[in-house]
């Protein structure tokens, strides 16, 4: 358990520049004081004492403004920075070194049973008022942008979109390979756009990573 907390002080001195002390980290981040309150209720969740682990989540919610589902899966090191208006899920599952901001949803579609919410890998940053929702993975460092809406059936969507528009540029060009033909192929079609138009000018931190490790 110390263990546990020293890796989350230190983990909010690497990534949090206001970070002054670790008794400051300890008592007055809410991000910190949520992951603790979780963690207590996520030992009770899967010796299936749920109302007594919904009780302690619930309360968490109430005192830090972040509610985290006591049976989503939480890896080591997750910074939870300012933290308000922060959702995580039932069957959400979270890697390690993760960067959560403000005002983040890890949900459903409603559309799904069991697995319902997003499977999140290692090193990922997701920016402030970001929607992930439903049960797909977003790969290791990846970088989702402020606000974003990223649903697993809009995945499939924005593959078929991206080719068509690489080869429609390609076409139209007729000479070196343009800007987003070099993106996609240097990726192999392993990152898609997350905002903007297929008009607008690429650039590789746009994009993010998904699928397998």
């Amino acid at each position: 358990m110390f263990e546990r907390i020293r890796e989350d002080i230190q983990a909010v001195k690497d990534r949090d520049p206001a970070a002054r002390s670790s008794i400051e980290i300890f008592f007055l981040y809410p991000g910190v004081k949520a992951l603790r309150m979780y963690r207590r209720a996520y030992k009770h969740y899967i010796k299936g004492r749920f109302f007594l682990a919904r009780l302690i989540s619930q309360r968490a919610a109430r005192i830090t403004g972040i509610e985290i589902h006591p049976g989503a899966k939480i890896g080591r090191r997750l910074v939870i920075d300012h933290g308000t208006g922060v959702v995580i899920g039932e069957t959400a599952e979270i890697g390690d070194d993760v960067l959560i901001y403000q005002g983040v949803t890890l949900g459903g579609t409603g559309k799904d049973s069991g697995k319902r919410h997003p499977t999140i890998g290692n090193n990922v940053m997701i920016s402030s008022g970001a929607k992930v929702l439903g049960p797909f993975k977003v790969g290791d460092n990846a970088r989702i942008a402020s606000g974003a809406v990223v649903k697993g059936d809009d995945i499939y969507r924005s593959f078929i979109k991206v080719q068509e528009m690489a080869y429609f540029r390609h076409k139209r060009h007729n000479t070196a390979v343009c800007e987003l033909c070099r993106v996609l192929e240097k990726y192999k079609i392993e990152y898609v756009l997350l905002k903007g138009s297929v008009t607008k000018e690429y650039y590789p931190e746009k994009w993010m990573r998904l699928g397998g490790d």
